[in-house]
């Protein structure tokens, strides 16, 4: 279905349109970084400068058309720049998630045949070099940061400033007129670049993206947002992962906006304040993160800041989404919102660093509703999307005036949605991925050969032809007596507390549904704190009976609501404990994109499992950990297990019936 669009001057690669942004925006900002405290900004005659002697330098190296190299290290403009260099040269960027262990990196560069590493600091260079011996197709190392990497053997080491001096002295010599052609012999159909998925049920696949899906998505979903050159956004979330290149690159190079890179992931938020800037995507767990320090700071306020916090919150809900819809509201109310806007919600906004957020997006997990109603009823445009790397982001959005909690919207532009037999959701559309690399069994399995996508997702439309999404079909299931199970569904009710980070929800199969869940440190820890309730580690807060307490009220309130939703209600959680560890992706038990991984944590805490449906009230466990210095080790606990009241069960199971 994919068709060729391209700009009006025919650019469809980026690095053509990085050839136009600097002819007509050259003086305007392109990217810009955090370093040591001062922003530094480049425009976009800048930037493709600095990218013309990068891909001159690569070409001295011996980087040729069709290459793969791989990228890894957080937001940086010149690991983006690295993005364009390469395809300037007809080569393909791999970026990696800068977090993976040795065993998953190994695994994308010897499947992706990577011939060379780009990389931003020497833990990266350590984490190859410590490879060598299983990528031998590793040519070259290029790094960014020269921080203490001074007396490493420099053979097929080299430095990010070296390689585009030889670039810039290559250009002198008359390369320039090679790069332009190699630029202009690229098209629409080429491979833009392979992002490797997740892997929750297995090993990572290769998403091979054509120029076309990604500038066509960038393209469209600039149109859908009115997105311009006047717009900022902060590049934070992992460069591997298709969010980030559809917002943070291909979304940049096609609209002209500026983005902007923080100085680490420690100082986001601080920097999101400094940027404010006008698009803003997030998944749910930062809009909850920064609620939660928010609510945690208003604990410590003063007696009548914290009434007048709550009272015009209770504004904000009873008016501000309305007002933000167009809808009436009493003259009363509106007056109340407008001194509510002065006195608390744009200070807040400020806070939050987004006092000039024009569009924002979530997506990935569900967002809790009243989470997603506190951002609408300040004011922002905060809207949900549903996405897929192998759609280049885009499945459906909502648009403006259209925007609900409860659905991840209607088809985005030129997209086509069906719902098949078993209630699973397909679609297609030009941002449709060209397949998975070297694994032509999965592409068949996943495309269909008229170009419709297998999404793995179990969804439904509502009468407002607005599309909700159940669970992952694999993981819907049922319970012995047939009433329908939606481990995700229930797991995303428990997460909208802000003291559960992590929920797991088993019954497939089984007699009633039972979770282990994760709690918040922050949150509980700043309970804790409030308190005066001393600990000494996440284990011992963890197995607190007030903490018990605390989260069996989070629970109780879940089967409340479920027992309101005839399909739903069977899947009340009849039983729960809290982990002693916190799922990491160190240990196997989430992705690098904070998914659980079921299987595994099923395998890993069967015992847990086990005492969840045979009565007991405690279990023990030892289990293996990561330390964050890379050590392994062991921890023991005995972890509680606790009953908890369910409602109407049977009626509701009669109603659904």
């Amino acid at each position: 279905m994919a068709q060729s669009v391209t700009s009006a001057g025919g650019e469809d690669t980026f690095p053509k349109l990085l050839i136009r942004n600097a002819r007509i925006w050259g003086d305007r900002p392109a990217i810009r970084e955090k370093d040591l405290g001062i922003w530094q900004t480049w425009t976009w005659a800048e930037v493709r400068e600095e990218v013309q002697a990068l891909a001159a330098g690569l070409s001295e190296l011996g980087l040729e058309r069709g290459d793969k190299v791989a990228i890894v290290g957080s937001n940086r403009p010149r690991l983006y720049w690295t993005i364009c260099a390469v395809q300037s040269l007809g080569g393909i960027p791999v970026p990696v998630y800068q977090d993976a262990v040795a065993a998953e990196m190994v695994f994308v560069l010897q499947h992706a045949e990577a011939r060379l590493a780009v990389v931003q600091d020497q833990e990266q260079v350590d984490k190859l070099l410590s490879l060598s011996e299983d990528l031998p197709d590793l040519r070259h190392v290029i790094y960014d940061e020269e921080r203490g990497l001074k007396d490493y053997d420099h053979t097929r080491l080299h430095s990010f400033a070296s390689i585009q001096e030889s670039g810039r002295a290559q250009l002198a010599a008359g390369a320039a007129a090679r790069l332009d052609a190699s630029i202009q012999q690229g098209k629409g159909s080429d491979i833009a670049v392979i992002l490797y998925t997740s892997g929750t049920t297995g090993q990572p696949k290769g998403v091979m993206l054509s120029y076309d899906n990604t500038v066509i998505s960038a393209k469209l979903a600039c149109e859908f947002d009115h997105l311009t050159k006047e717009d900022e956004v902060l590049a934070y979330l992992p460069m591997a992962w298709v969010g980030d290149h559809i917002f943070s690159y291909a979304e940049s190079y096609w609209s002209g906006f500026c983005v902007a890179c923080p100085e680490s992931p420690e100082t986001m938020l601080q920097d999101l304040r400094e940027i404010g800037p006008t698009y803003f995507f997030s998944p749910p767990r930062i809009f909850e993160n920064l609620l939660t320090t928010v609510m945690i700071r208003m604990e410590d306020a003063s007696p009548l800041k914290k009434r007048m916090f709550h009272y015009f919150l209770g504004v904000a809900r009873r008016a501000g989404e309305k007002i933000l819809n167009g809808e009436p509201v009493p003259v009363s109310d509106r007056i109340l919102y407008g001194i509510g806007k002065f006195l608390v919600y744009e200070p807040l906004k400020n806070v939050l660093g987004m006092s000039r957020m024009r569009v924002g997006y979530t997506a990935g997990e569900a967002i809790g509703p009243e989470i997603f109603r506190f951002y609408r009823s300040l004011g922002l445009n905060l809207k949900q999307l549903y996405g897929q790397t192998e759609a280049s982001v885009y499945v459906t959005v909502q648009p403006d005036g259209e925007i609900r909690a409860d659905t991840v919207g209607k088809p985005a532009p030129q997209v086509e949605i069906r719902i098949d037999d078993t209630g699973e959701v397909l679609y297609r559309s030009p941002g449709v991925f060209v397949g998975y690399y070297k694994n032509e069994e999965a592409t068949r399995a996943t495309k269909t050969a008229d170009g419709w996508v297998h999404t793995g997702d179990a969804g439904f439309f509502d009468n407002e032809g607005h599309l909700r999404i159940i669970d992952r079909a694999k993981d819907v299931g049922h319970l012995k007596d047939g009433t329908l199970f939606a481990p995700k569904y229930v797991e995303n009710k428990l997460k909208f507390f802000p003291n559960i980070k992590e929920a797991v929800a088993l019954g497939h199969e089984r007699e009633f549904v039972t979770a282990m869940l994760n709690i918040d440190l922050g949150a509980v820890g700043s309970w804790a704190e409030r308190n005066n309730v001393a600990y000494a580690s996440y284990q011992e807060l963890a197995g607190m009976e007030q903490i018990y307490d605390m989260l069996e009220a989070h629970v109780v309130e879940v089967n409340r609501d479920l027992s309101q939703e005839p399909r739903m209600a069977g899947s009340q959680i009849h039983r729960f404990l809290i982990l002693h560890k916190e799922l990491d992706a160190d240990d196997g038990e989430l992705t690098r994109t904070q998914k659980v991984r079921r299987g595994y944590i099923a395998d890993k805490y069967q015992p847990l499992i086990d005492a969840l449906y045979d009565g007991s009230k405690a279990q023990d466990i030892e289990t293996e950990v990561t330390f964050e210095d890379g050590r392994k080790g062991r921890i023991r606990a005995r972890v509680e297990i606790r009953d908890v009241q369910v409602f109407g069960t049977q009626e509701h199971r009669e109603a659904a019936e």
